[in-house]
C-alpha cells in the first residue's frame, strides 16, 4: 500500500505533461508577441488597430465565447442517479455488527439506478435557443465594430483637418510677416505713418494665435485617435497619411436602404432577437410537458434478493409553466416592436446620411467652383492696392480676414464631405463608398 502514491505520481506526471500542450492549444495557445508600435498609419491601418486593441470590443468578443459555452450546457443530457438505502442497522445494539449472519439476515439494503427521460424535445429546443443567443451576440459585436470604425474614421479625418489648418496657419503667418517687413521698410522711407505700421504689426498677433490654436487642435485630435487605436499601438509622435480631399459620390437612396436592411448588424440582431423570443416561447411550451423518471433497483432482504423497477412522473395539477409561457408571449411582442423600431431607425439613418452627403458635396463643390480663387485674388488685389496707396489699411485687413476665413471654411467643408462619406458606410453597415 505505501508504494501506491509513488506509482500514482509516476503515472500522472507524464500524463499531465503530455496533456498540457493540448490544453494550451485548445485555449488558443500563448498570446502572440506584441507588434511594435507604428509611427505612420493609413486610415485602413487605423481601423485594423482599433479592432485589434479596443477593450470594449474585446469584452463583446469574449461574450461570444461565453455564449458558445452556454450552447454546450444546453445540449447536455441529464445525469443518471445512483442511490443506496440501508435499513435495520443495529445502531442501538453495536454487537450486531460483529455477526455477519445478523447483517445478512436482518439488514435490508437497496441499491438503485434512476434516469430522467426528457420529453417534448426540450434538449433540442434548448440548443436552438442557445444558438439564437450566440448569433445575436455575434451580431451585436459586429455592430460594435461598425460603430468603432466610424468613430475611427471621424477621428482620423479630424487629425487630417488639424494638420491642414496648422499648415495653413503657418503659411499665413509667414506671408503676413513678409507684409509686416515690407511695411516696416515703407515706414522708414516715409511712405506710411508709424501708426499704420503698428496697426499691421499688431495684426500679426492674430496669426501667431492661429498657429498656437492649430497646434493644440492637432495634439488633441491625435490623442483622441490614439485612444481609439490603443495607446501602445502607435508611437508618441505618430502621424497619419493622406490629405483632405473632395470626391463627388454618385449613390442611389433606394439602393442604400436595401443594402442597409440586408447588411446592418444591429437590424440583423433585432431580427435574431425576434427569432430568439419565438424559440424561447416554444421552449417554455416544451417545458410544460412532464418528464418520466425510470428507476431500476436491487434489494437484499434476509434470504430474499431481487430486482425491481419503477416509473415516476410529476402530475401537472397546479404548475403547468403558465407564468413562464405568459412571460415568453410578452417577450415575443417586445421583440416584434424592437425589430420594427430598429428597421425604421436603419432607414432614418440612411436618409440622414444621404442628406448630409448631398449637402456636404454641394458645399465643397461651391468652394472649388471659384470662391477660393476669388478670395485669393481679392487679397492679392488689396495688398497691391495698399502698397501703392490706392486703398486703406482697413480694406487690406478685411481682405486678409476674409481670405483666412474662406480657407478655413473650405478645409472644414472638405472634412465634412469625407465624414459624410464615412457616415454613408456607417448607415449602410458596409463599405459602399471607398
Amino acid at each position: 500500500m505505501p508504494a501506491r502514491p509513488a506509482l500514482v505520481r509516476k503515472l500522472l506526471v507524464p500524463l499531465m505533461a503530455a496533456c498540457l500542450p493540448a490544453g494550451l492549444a485548445a485555449q488558443g495557445g500563448p498570446p502572440p508577441a506584441a507588434s511594435p508600435p507604428l509611427r505612420t498609419i493609413t486610415m485602413a491601418q487605423a481601423m485594423d488597430l482599433a479592432i485589434q486593441h479596443n477593450q470594449s470590443l474585446r469584452v463583446q468578443q469574449l461574450a461570444i465565447q461565453a455564449s458558445k459555452a452556454d450552447e454546450t450546457t444546453a445540449g447536455l443530457k441529464p445525469n443518471p442517479t445512483i442511490g443506496v438505502v440501508v435499513e435495520d442497522l443495529p445502531l442501538l445494539h453495536p454487537s450486531g455488527f460483529k455477526s455477519l449472519d445478523y447483517l445478512n439476515d436482518h439488514v435490508v439494503f437497496t441499491p438503485s439506478l434512476s434516469y430522467t427521460l426528457e420529453r417534448g424535445g426540450k434538449r433540442q429546443k434548448r440548443i436552438t435557443v442557445a444558438q439564437d443567443t450566440t448569433q445575436a451576440t455575434v451580431q451585436s459585436a459586429q455592430d460594435a465594430a461598425r460603430q468603432l470604425r466610424f468613430q475611427v474614421a471621424q477621428a482620423y479625418i479630424d487629425v487630417l483637418l488639424a494638420k491642414s489648418n496648422l499648415a495653413f496657419a503657418q503659411d499665413a503667418l509667414k506671408n503676413f510677416s513678409q507684409v509686416v517687413d515690407i511695411n516696416q521698410q515703407r515706414m522708414r522711407s516715409g511712405d506710411i505713418s508709424e501708426g499704420d505700421y503698428l496697426k499691421i504689426a499688431i495684426q500679426r498677433l492674430q496669426f501667431q494665435q492661429d498657429v498656437s490654436s492649430a497646434r493644440v487642435a492637432l495634439t488633441q485630435s491625435r490623442a483622441a485617435l490614439r485612444q481609439l487605436l490603443g495607446y501602445e499601438a502607435v508611437t508618441d509622435d505618430f502621424d497619419v497619411t493622406g490629405d483632405l480631399r473632395y470626391v463627388p459620390h454618385a449613390v442611389a437612396l433606394d439602393d442604400l436602404k436595401q443594402q442597409a436592411l440586408a447588411s446592418r448588424p444591429d437590424y440583423q440582431a433585432a431580427r435574431t432577437g425576434l427569432k430568439l423570443a419565438q424559440d424561447s416561447e416554444t421552449l417554455e411550451y416544451a417545458n410544460r410537458v412532464r418528464d418520466y423518471t425510470g428507476e431500476v433497483e436491487y434489494q437484499h432482504n434476509q434470504d430474499v434478493s431481487g430486482f425491481g423497477f419503477g416509473v415516476s412522473v410529476d402530475l401537472p395539477i397546479h404548475d403547468r409553466n403558465q407564468g413562464n409561457i405568459a412571460h415568453a408571449k410578452v417577450a415575443v411582442q417586445q421583440a416584434t416592436e424592437a425589430e420594427a423600431a430598429t428597421r425604421i431607425g436603419v432607414i432614418t439613418d440612411v436618409d440622414n446620411a444621404y442628406a448630409n452627403l448631398q449637402t456636404s458635396d454641394e458645399v465643397a463643390s461651391l468652394y472649388e467652383s471659384g470662391y477660393l480663387k476669388q478670395a485669393r485674388d481679392s487679397l492679392d488685389i488689396s495688398r497691391y492696392a495698399y502698397e501703392h496707396g490706392a486703398t486703406s489699411l482697413l480694406d487690406l485687413l478685411d481682405a486678409e480676414r476674409t481670405y483666412r476665413d474662406t480657407e478655413l471654411a473650405y478645409r472644414q467643408a472638405l472634412a465634412n464631405a469625407m465624414v459624410s462619406a464615412a457616415q454613408i458606410n456607417f448607415a449602410v453597415g458596409k463599405q459602399v463608398i471607398p
